[in-house]
């Protein structure tokens, strides 16, 4: 079997070359063929991809974030699912972290700008190092989304899944959602009490629907997987 098969292949290869042109002039630089450096990701053929990821793998380069795996999760099925019926251009993600949702959501939709936020500066990094490498509508921002400005009505969608259980103030995130947000909010959240000690809080069906009423949306359509709960707001 090709390695390419087992990844998200497009944004895995980004993702070396994106390493490659960031430690060129450095003391632990990486050697790639010119033309797979330079090559659009989209000519590539699958053995031009299987080797720039043998290159990663022998830079020791955690290839693993981008394991194929994710667009199979319930959760990601269903907001995948949701975002096939609706018409957008762009895409805040809140919170992309590792990318369970956002390599999936990018390989579904790779014409839409997506744009991420997150306050961990390390996840920021290895997003906008898959820029690098050539994924061209993928921004990522250090913030955190209760106080970035971030321009009213400029996003079609804000997604924050599996978010606000980790968000002290969870009024001020989704106020900031829904001024951004053009169409719709879409936000997952765990269903019932687990043992992540990063989840400060277990957030209910009756609290969404209360915070996002005083944000001013009450047009909330609720589904969900086993373990989580799928809320919908339209602006």
């Amino acid at each position: 079997m090709s390695l390419s098969e087992s990844y998200y292949s497009k944004f895995a290869a980004a993702y070396v070359r994106g390493v490659v042109t960031q430690r060129q002039g450095t003391d632990q630089p990486f050697d790639l063929k010119l033309s797979l450096q330079k090559k659009n990701l989209d000519e590539l053929s699958v053995d031009e991809i299987d080797e720039i990821l043998k290159t990663g793998k022998t830079m020791g380069l955690k290839l693993y974030r981008f394991k194929n795996i994710h667009d199979e999760l319930p959760r990601v099925k269903k907001v995948l699912g949701f975002l096939k019926s609706v018409e957008m251009k762009n895409i805040l993600d809140v919170g992309s972290g590792r990318g369970v949702f956002l390599w999936p959501c990018l390989n579904t939709f790779p014409w839409i700008e997506v744009t991420c936020i997150d306050i961990l500066p390390h996840r920021v990094d290895m997003i906008n190092t898959v820029r690098v490498g050539g994924i061209d509508n993928l921004v990522s921002l250090a913030g955190d989304i209760c106080d970035t400005p971030i321009a009213e009505k400029s996003f079609d969608v804000v997604t924050m899944l599996e978010v606000l259980e980790h968000i002290p103030d969870t009024l001020s995130a989704i106020r900031a959602a829904v001024n951004i947000a053009k169409k719709y909010v879409v936000v997952s959240v765990p269903s019932g009490p687990d043992d992540n000690t990063e989840h400060i809080h277990l957030i209910t069906k009756n609290m969404l629907t209360d915070i996002f009423s005083q944000a001013g949306c009450n047009r909330l359509h609720y589904d969900g997987v086993s373990g989580h709960l799928i809320m919908t707001a339209v602006i």
